[in-house]
């Protein structure tokens, strides 16, 4: 099956489930809050100084989770971990709480109200398809009775919230710049990006990339990188990576209205394995990184298959993968306004909350992320973003 078989079906599977889901669903035994206030007005809060996304992972089972994830027809298999019959339910519980204030919570009418007649897409991987969902079970948690429509192409699934005309867009592509068919092959172009003129028709954009960077052998999408009018058959993945970024960040400089348009990049969302490096490969930076950055001191452990609850404190053991590096980089040279939701550390320190073996195919899945669950708090972020920013 090729690439774009391959996300014409998993966008039809989606929007086959969700036009025949019922919503009528049964509840499970996790206890959950709901902040179904009426929005009283639309004044903008006052702005923090304080920055959100320092803090801790504080056990709160009175007000989380946000939503029953029962209730939600808009959940993946892949994501789906009640479901799917994890047993532990500590890893609902928690909220973020960063140092020296308060994470303005998510009102799920207020952001509907807000952006009434507008565009929110989210442009990325599979990690943007489990930030896309959650802030889908958010919006439907506080008006479960709305109209809602879908509609699906090649590359996006759209959601619309009909009686307020809201429209939640998944642009699927795993890095941004594009791949094409050729002659000799699936070619990775790192100075290509033609999917602008679409990403362009959004009031908000919410980008991300680095999951696939590293993919190599059978998971690998393409057979050759070209640059320009070079043609190679591999490339160190990092340069690759910061090559294939700044390819898009003179895009938002040159092509992008940000006093129409208001652009966010999600940071790196960690996996929670341990590897063993390779040398000698153009994978060796990445792998290096994940030895470094995914170690939360566990002595034999591989994955996240038995881990229940969050690391406490702040700092996670291992430090920031060496991708952050190069966002963080990327970022610092566009000179529009543009927000990074840095979700990293805050999601590292969530070795408990991944799928592991309760999804529905049973792999061990240690780089995704339950819903309900630490996408929401990425959703609390983006709301808080768009609000204070």
């Amino acid at each position: 099956m090729n690439f774009g078989v391959q996300r014409f079906c998993l966008f039809l599977s989606i929007a086959i489930f969700l036009s025949s889901s019922v919503l009528c669903l049964q509840a499970n035994s996790v206890n959950f809050h709901v902040n179904t206030g009426k929005v009283k007005n639309l004044r903008k809060p006052k702005k923090t100084t304080c920055n959100l996304y320092q803090g801790m992972w504080v056990y709160d089972p009175v007000t989380f989770p946000l939503y029953d994830s029962a209730t939600c027809p808009f959940i993946r298999k892949e994501y789906d971990c009640l479901k799917y019959g994890r047993p532990d339910h500590f890893y609902l519980h928690y909220k973020w709480k960063p140092t020296g204030c308060d994470l303005p919570r998510f009102n799920g009418r207020d952001f509907l109200a807000r952006f009434r007649g507008k565009k929110i897409m989210y442009v990325g991987d599979s990690v943007s398809v489990n930030h896309f969902e959650s802030l889908l079970c958010l919006l439907h948690s506080v008006v479960p009775d709305l109209r809602v429509t879908s509609k699906s192409t090649n590359t996006t699934l759209t959601v619309t919230f009909r009686d307020y005309e809201v429209s939640i867009v998944m642009f699927l592509t795993h890095y941004l710049v594009d791949i094409e068919e050729e002659k000799i092959g699936r070619v990775l172009k790192l100075d290509s990006l033609k999917s602008v003129d679409v990403w362009k028709q959004a009031d908000v954009l919410i980008f991300n990339t680095w999951l696939w960077w590293y993919r190599g052998g059978s998971k690998q999408p393409w057979d050759y990188v070209q640059e320009g009018d070079t043609i190679v058959k591999d490339m160190d993945r990092m340069a690759a990576f910061r090559k294939g970024l700044t390819k898009w960040a003179k895009w938002v400089d040159s092509d992008v209205d940000t006093t129409k348009t208001r652009v966010l990049f999600q940071g790196i969302s960690p996996s929670h394995y341990k590897f063993v490096p390779l040398h000698n490969s153009p994978l060796n930076h990445y792998t290096y990184a994940l030895l470094l950055g995914k170690d939360w001191n566990e002595t034999g452990v591989t994955n996240c298959g038995k881990e229940t609850k969050p690391l406490s404190g702040s700092l996670y053991p291992g430090g920031s993968p060496l991708a952050l590096n190069v966002v963080d980089d990327v970022l610092s040279s566009i000179k529009k306004p543009i927000h990074l939701l840095n979700i990293t550390t805050l999601s590292q320190l969530r070795k408990d909350a991944h799928p592991s073996s309760y999804n529905g195919f049973k792999a061990m899945d240690c780089t995704h992320w339950c819903i309900a669950g630490v996408p929401d708090t990425w959703n609390e972020l983006l709301y808080a973003a768009l609000i204070l920013d």
